[in-house]
């Protein structure tokens, strides 16, 4: 059975910062979204993330279950998992019924909340830049460029996000050091639906959440 993890990412011994600073795109008061670029969006909600977090000795002390909800209520709503979920799964997406698809995002769903709830307890000491912004005036689809500092050489960690008519932005894809995620997931789905179907892939997220989920 296929293991879905980050651990495919591990460069240089950087995966667990960089996993860390990835949770920092999540929290963000949408009331703004519509004056306030993305850009600035990511920064300052990368900044209220490292602040809340740095007040909080639960999460720095790693338990499990204050972390994960916080993931659950901060990050999640601004996440577009129907997409995301979409373009990992690849072409079975289209093969999958309506209550495959919803069970594969939900668990696809749990499965990043695990990833982002064990990375919130390292953003301890790091900081984030935003690199120059370039996007047209209307744009829809942008991608936001930062660096994460503090641990070692910068790690680049980028945001594609999209928003559509009258609603927010949403984050859609991340680039951790050269390598996006949903792709990244893209190759471990397919290969899980080619040798066991897509309920073939349900099950081993069933069972990667259930490995990952934290004793009560």
């Amino acid at each position: 059975m296929t293991v879905f993890c980050f651990d495919s990412l591990n460069r240089r011994g950087c995966l667990r910062a960089a996993g860390a600073a990835a949770v920092l795109a999540g929290h963000l008061p949408w009331a703004l979204a519509a004056t306030e670029a993305p850009n600035a969006m990511i920064e300052r909600l990368s900044n209220e993330v490292l602040d809340a977090v740095g007040k909080d000795a639960a999460i720095k002390a790693g338990d499990v279950h204050k972390i994960v909800a916080l993931v659950d209520r901060i990050i999640l709503p601004h996440l577009d998992f129907k997409r995301m979920t979409a373009a990992a799964v690849g072409p079975g997406w289209r093969r999958a019924t309506p209550e495959q698809q919803q069970r594969l995002q939900d668990e696809f769903k749990q499965l990043l909340v695990r990833t982002y709830a064990g990375a919130l307890s390292e953003v301890s000491n790091l900081r984030i830049a935003v690199k120059p912004f370039r996007a047209a005036e209307g744009d829809k689809d942008v991608l936001v460029r930062t660096e994460v500092r503090g641990r070692g050489d910068p790690i680049e960690l980028d945001y594609r996000l999209a928003q559509k008519a009258g609603e927010d932005w949403k984050i859609y894809n991340i680039n951790i050091m050269g390598v996006w995620l949903v792709e990244t997931y893209r190759s471990q789905f397919a290969a899980e639906i080619n040798a066991r179907g897509v309920d073939g892939l349900i099950e081993a997220l069933v069972a990667r959440n259930q490995a990952n989920a934290p004793a009560r």
